[in-house]
């Protein structure tokens, strides 16, 4: 058991696992909010999909700041430069789900298509440009 043990923690200790799983998990929030507002209440793909998006900020943004990253950087700064992100990804997000239905293929799809761009894109933003350390503050994770 100890080595089950200490493999969980050398993969916890790397910060594009937490990352993942930080993401998988706000992931699972955001398709829920999306799939609710607009298939239980039918509310449109355009409108549905930045609204579930948007109300995953906070949590995103805390969730990754605290246990993906451990960043210590000025609050303002990275909300700011979150909010930056957000926008760039809100709108990515909203014409790549918006655009798969027009494709012929469930908004789900599209959905998927946006979360694994985002999800690229979003790690080294966050590394390197949200969280990003002070010039003498290491990276957590070694990887540069």
């Amino acid at each position: 058991m100890s080595r089950v043990r200490e493999a969980l923690v050398a993969l916890w200790s790397r910060g594009e696992v937490r990352y993942l799983i930080v993401g998988g998990f706000c992931f699972l929030a955001d398709v829920a909010i999306l799939w609710v507002a607009h298939d239980v209440l039918g509310v449109p793909l355009p409108i549905a999909t930045p609204v579930a998006f948007l109300a995953s900020f906070a949590i995103t943004y805390t969730m990754q700041r605290v246990i993906a990253f451990g960043s210590e950087s000025p609050v303002g700064t990275s909300v700011f430069r979150y909010t930056l992100l957000v926008i760039f990804n809100t709108i990515a997000t909203t014409g790549i789900v918006w655009a798969a239905p027009a494709l012929g293929l469930p908004w789900i799809v599209g959905k998927l298509v946006a979360v694994v761009a985002t999800t690229i894109w979003n790690y080294f933003a966050y590394r390197h440009f949200v969280f990003r350390p002070a010039k003498s503050e290491p990276v957590a994770d070694g990887l540069d």
